[in-house]
């Protein structure tokens, strides 16, 4: 059912919305997802999701954390998705609000696939990758036909929390000109080193984004082979972006936070040297 009201849907009882709240910043909700939030009897949550994104929810909404963190005592997936299970069962409609979009990363499709076995009906709304959005907040486009017609994005630890053992390193230091990368501080010299191993240039850019489209937003900009003592040496910690890339030159002319504060930008940021050819 929609309502009169731009064709927003109505939330039904005993039904589950996953929902993508975006990198942070909560102008970057979309509407279907602000209407699920308005709407909602019960709202399942994690840990990146900002207060000020809860706070839209109705007063009487019963909120419940089921934040999952790296290296710390975290929900085990199977009892959120039964949890979810449950809420619907007794009627309630229940809103799962991920950070970033729940198919990325975000075991959207493990809890979708646990509501469709409990025949518990349920709706997607999408939310701005934190890969895209966050990296767009820090002047970093993820594609440019002068740099890359390519993006690989990449999580960081396994199920297991160790760096994925199921990647083919070769093939991606080759064949990916940009590869994002979620997830993956705590391994990252590891992964720097298997990219490094399989041909990627010492002095490649890379970019590490902390706390995304947030005010306490921190970049730092450093190279593939000093990436992870830079990171130590800047105390950056998670939750964290990394794209690895000719993109990340382009901040200097893309960074449109830093030219609200007074940053110069630089038009050519890449240089006729580093411009590919282009129809």
């Amino acid at each position: 059912m929609e309502t009169d009201d731009l064709s927003l849907p109505i939330f039904e009882a005993g039904s589950v919305w996953l929902v993508g709240a975006g990198p942070g910043d909560p102008g970057l909700l979309t509407l279907h997802a602000v209407n699920g939030l308005q709407q909602a009897d019960a709202v399942v949550y994690d840990a990146l999701v900002a207060s000020a994104i809860l706070d839209l929810a109705r007063p009487d909404c019963e909120r419940i954390f089921a934040g999952k963190r790296g290296g710390k005592p975290s929900p085990v997936q199977a009892d959120i998705s039964q949890r979810l299970v449950r809420l619907a069962k007794a009627g309630k409609r229940v809103l799962r609000l991920k950070g970033g979009d729940p198919f990325v990363f975000g075991r959207g499709g493990e809890e979708a696939l646990a509501l469709v076995a409990a025949g518990v009906p349920f709706r997607v709304i999408p939310g701005i990758s934190a890969g895209i959005g966050g990296l767009a907040y820090a002047g970093i486009p993820v594609t440019h036909r002068d740099t890359n017609s390519a993006v690989t994005f990449v999580t960081g630890h396994g199920v297991g929390g160790a760096v994925p053992d199921g990647l083919d390193w070769a093939a991606l230091a080759k064949g990916s000109p940009v590869v994002v990368l979620y997830m993956a501080l705590k391994h990252i010299a590891a992964i720097a080193g298997a990219l490094l191993q399989h041909g990627r240039p010492a002095e490649e850019p890379v970019a590490v984004v902390s706390q995304a489209t947030l005010p306490e937003q921190v970049i730092l900009e450093t190279t593939l082979a000093r990436c992870a003592e830079d990171i130590a040496a800047a105390g950056i910690e998670p939750p964290c972006i990394v794209v690895v890339g000719e993109v990340v030159r382009l901040r200097a002319g893309l960074d449109w936070q830093g030219l609200a504060a007074g940053r110069v930008l630089d038009p050519d940021p890449l240089g006729p040297s580093r411009r590919r050819e282009t129809g």
